[in-house]
């Protein structure tokens, strides 16, 4: 069986260390970047199937890294690991393309743990939760999913892959309940809290991309989760 393979970048010599000498124990082929200029051209190179990226590197940092690798793919995993957790840290890390954020100090048991619920998860089918369409009429918008732009006449929005995985499930679930609890499942892995937050941070958003076309809601719906709706 081939070994699993992590792109890790960590510029703190110390941690850098000691999480590659760990995974390499656990048997992880370990690829180990101190910046984020050589992290991102190992990832091109190497092909990991997860990243573990610090956010705080020079050169470039991890939320700048992650957006650079969520241009060339949505399938790879990337773990977030800071001692940066305000509620702006979180929104800003998973807006960039994150799937997981772990607050330093951590153990390693924990970020083994994260690392194989990602990996079971990206082998996971998620095509149940929504069509195969991949563009979308909304109001007066052209919503294109594969290359994540929103359109409206002559003006266009690009959005990161998780808004557009977003707004996806709500229109697939038009003028029905979208669970809240689906949606972080489906875009963000699992239901905590700091994802929650997070998912209201990208609604905000959304409502805010849609306005030009005053017909289109997205409706609160208490307990439960949101509607969108086009009058």
């Amino acid at each position: 069986m081939n070994k699993i393979k992590v792109l890790l970048a960590e510029d703190e010599p110390m941690m850098g260390k000691l999480i590659k000498e760990a995974l390499e124990l656990r048997d992880f082929d370990v690829i180990w970047a101190m910046d984020g200029l050589k992290a991102f051209s190992s990832f091109c190179v190497t092909a990991p199937d997860i990243c573990i990226f610090d956010v705080m590197m020079p050169y470039k940092d991890g939320f700048t890294l992650a957006k650079e690798v969520r241009g060339l793919t949505s399938e790879v995993p990337i773990i977030f690991l800071t001692a940066k957790s305000t509620l702006q840290d979180l929104a800003t890390g998973f807006e960039s393309g994150a799937n997981d954020y772990i607050k330093k100090p951590f153990s390693m048991e924990e970020l083994i743990i994260r690392m194989h619920a990602l990996l079971n998860r990206r082998s996971t089918p998620k095509q149940s939760l929504a069509t195969l369409a991949e563009e979308y009429v909304i109001g007066k918008f052209q919503f294109s999913f594969k290359n994540l732009q929103l359109r409206i006449g002559d003006r266009q929005q690009l959005l990161s892959y998780k808004e557009a995985q977003l707004l996806k499930l709500l229109v697939d679930h038009r003028d029905a309940v979208l669970d809240r609890k689906v949606a972080l499942d489906y875009v963000w892995g699992d239901d905590s809290y700091f994802n929650s937050r997070s998912m209201d941070v990208f609604i905000s958003k959304l409502r805010k991309f849609l306005e030009a076309d005053p017909a289109i809601k997205i409706v609160n719906i208490r307990s439960k989760g949101f509607k969108l709706v086009v009058n």
